[in-house]
């Protein structure tokens, strides 16, 4: 039992775990953020009747559905700069860094 906890200690199992359940939580902010305050205004903006992942192009019997990938890239994207920006401010980004 003591060589579990060594590794658990020296690995960093427990920072990796808060680290997985902040960034799940983080997640579910930004798509909610996405999902109810971005996409209805870019629906807005681009005809599709409030809703960007409803938003298509008919290209004969074809419907290609853009909205949807559009709305995955803004969540890709906010979170990206979310998570950027939190280990900036964190200084997490030195914290490997031997000087």
């Amino acid at each position: 039992m003591s060589g579990f906890i060594d590794f658990i200690r020296k690995q960093g199992v427990v920072g990796l775990a808060v680290g997985f359940i902040l960034g799940g939580a983080v997640s579910k902010v930004v798509s909610a953020l996405v999902t109810d305050i971005i996409n209805p205004i870019l629906g807005l903006a681009l005809g599709a009747a409030g809703d960007l992942k409803t938003a298509a192009v008919s290209v004969g019997s074809v419907k290609i559905l853009y909205g949807d990938l559009i709305s995955v890239l803004i969540d890709f994207f906010v979170i990206a700069f979310v998570v950027y920006f939190g280990v900036k401010w964190l200084k997490l980004d030195k914290l490997d860094k031997k000087e």
